[in-house]
């Protein structure tokens, strides 16, 4: 299908200029990884009192090695720490990390919810906004939630 001739590109951007777009996209998504495996490391500790790289993988739906390398990238950025046998836990601030994705995670589902979202269709999207929206967009979220009270 032909695009309309309003949005096909003039010209290519330079290539540092595209390079450094699609460079902030994969910067977003690494964060965004390490954000749903250091919340996802909250909720096991809290309902089971481990947290497994098994049961980690899968729960994220990914192999054990994807799982195992990412949980080193958590444990180098200081966010994890792991004990031989005994699974994943989290530091202060990886602890910090996942309070505030599971407060944003809330707050997103409980705005999609109170427009009519279904719940399901609401924790699914909730996914993946939760790791772009900004804080100024949070805040008119909670300032919806709290006139709707």
């Amino acid at each position: 299908m032909p695009l309309p001739p309003s949005s096909k590109p003039a010209t290519m951007p330079a290539e540092p200029t595209q390079a450094k777009r699609f460079g902030k996209t994969r910067a977003a998504q690494s964060q965004a990884l390490l954000e749903d495996y250091a919340e996802l490391i909250a909720d096991l500790l809290a309902a089971d009192g481990e947290a497994r790289p098994t049961d980690i993988a899968r729960r994220l739906g990914v192999s054990h090695a994807t799982a195992i390398k990412t949980i080193g990238r958590l444990k180098r950025e200081g966010l994890a720490t792991s004990l031989p046998y005994r699974g994943v836990f989290l530091t202060p601030a990886g602890d910090a990390l996942a309070h505030k994705v599971r407060t944003r995670h809330r707050l997103v589902v409980a705005v999609l919810t109170a427009i009519g979202v279904p719940q399901e269709a609401a924790e699914q999207d909730a996914e993946g906004i939760e790791h772009h929206i900004s804080p100024a967009t949070l805040r008119a979220f909670a300032a919806f939630l709290k006139s709707r009270e």
